[in-house]
């Protein structure tokens, strides 16, 4: 059996989580299951991305439509009790073996906020089958997160123009 990969999608330029989801294609068009974790933000196209179900399953745990930054400090709470129900889905997920690939969509900025620390989301990697490949996003990437990945993408915007 082949040992899965941790990759890390980072950077300021749009595209990580757009990427991450290319990925899941391939895996799910080659048979394995695919979970994607989104947080700290909506996806725009989430009706599209539910017709992906059953091969990719796409799940996100905040109630609020808001960006996390603009809530009141107690919806924030409210809102990091979502995101660590989400969390202990993702280590449920990896613990089972339910999926061949998991991403884990703007998980670097819950380290940023304060939300998990890098010791938080290293337990939850820990959890994972031998064979489950992850993908992690953000956009500040840390030499802690650096130790934790097999191989890392920096993703920048070298000529942006909009159409």
């Amino acid at each position: 059996m082949e040992k899965g990969f941790v990759q890390v999608y980072s950077g300021e330029g749009h595209g990580k989580s757009a990427a991450a989801l290319g990925r899941a294609i391939q895996v799910a068009s080659a048979g394995r299951d695919v979970v994607v974790i989104n947080f700290l933000k909506g996806y725009q196209n989430e009706e599209f991305l539910k017709r992906l179900e059953p091969e990719i399953k796409i799940f996100r745990f905040e109630k609020s439509e808001e960006e996390f930054a603009q809530l009141s400090d107690e919806r924030k709470q409210e809102e990091i009790y979502n995101i660590k129900n989400g969390l202990n889905f993702a280590k449920k997920v990896l613990t089972t073996g339910e999926c061949g690939l998991l991403i884990l969509d703007e998980v670097l900025g819950l380290i940023d906020k304060g939300i998990i620390t890098i010791d938080d989301l290293r337990h939850i990697l820990e959890a994972r089958s031998d064979d489950v490949d992850i993908i992690l996003t953000g956009i500040r990437l840390s030499d802690d997160v650096c130790q934790l990945a097999d191989e890392i993408y920096k993703i920048e915007a070298v000529n942006y123009k909009i159409y």
